[in-house]
C-alpha cells in the first residue's frame, strides 16, 4: 500500500502545476491551453488567496496529483459552497487512491467550516471515468447543466 500524504500547494509547485492544467485540458477536452497564461492564472491564487486553495497529493514521496477549489456564495443556504476544479493525477498514479485522498482531504477541512454549506464539481459529460470516480465516492449529479457567457477580453 503506498503512502499519500496531502499538502498545500507552494509557489514552488506552480510550474508542475501548469503542466498538470495544460495535460488535463488537453486529455479532456482536446483544448490547447498557453502554459504563460496558466502559470499566471495559477499564480493569482497565491497572490490573492480568496481566490481559492491548491493543494498536492504526494505518493510515496513524489508529487502525483492536484487539486483546487473555489468559492461561491449562496444566499440560499447562507454559506459557500467549494468548488472543486483543476484536478489532475498523473497517469502513473492514477487508480491508487491519489483523488480518493485528495477529496477526502478537503471534504473534511470543509466539514470543519461551519460556513461551508457543500462541496461541488463539474464535469465534461463524455468523461465517465471521473464521474464514476465521484460517484463512488458518495457524490451525486445535481441536475443541472453549466451555461457560460465568455468575455474574450486578452489579458496580460
Amino acid at each position: 500500500m503506498s503512502d499519500i500524504v496531502i499538502r498545500n500547494a507552494t509557489v514552488d509547485d506552480i510550474e508542475r502545476m501548469a503542466g498538470w492544467a495544460v495535460a488535463m485540458a488537453w486529455e479532456t477536452e482536446q483544448k490547447k491551453l498557453d502554459p504563460d497564461t496558466v502559470r499566471k492564472g495559477i499564480r493569482a491564487v497565491f497572490d490573492q488567496p480568496g481566490r481559492g486553495r491548491y493543494f498536492i497529493a504526494e505518493r510515496d514521496g513524489e508529487a502525483a496529483g492536484t487539486l483546487m477549489f473555489t468559492y461561491e456564495w449562496s444566499d440560499w443556504r447562507n454559506g459557500d459552497w467549494w468548488w472543486i476544479q483543476s484536478v489532475y493525477v498523473a497517469p502513473e498514479h492514477r487508480r491508487q487512491g491519489v483523488y480518493a485522498a485528495l477529496y477526502a482531504h478537503v471534504k473534511h477541512a470543509a466539514a470543519a467550516c461551519a460556513d461551508v454549506c457543500g462541496l461541488r464539481l463539474y464535469v465534461e459529460h463524455h468523461n465517465t471515468n471521473a464521474q464514476r470516480t465521484y460517484e463512488s465516492l458518495g457524490m451525486v449529479d445535481a441536475g443541472y447543466k453549466m451555461y457560460e457567457a465568455a468575455l474574450l477580453k486578452p489579458r496580460t
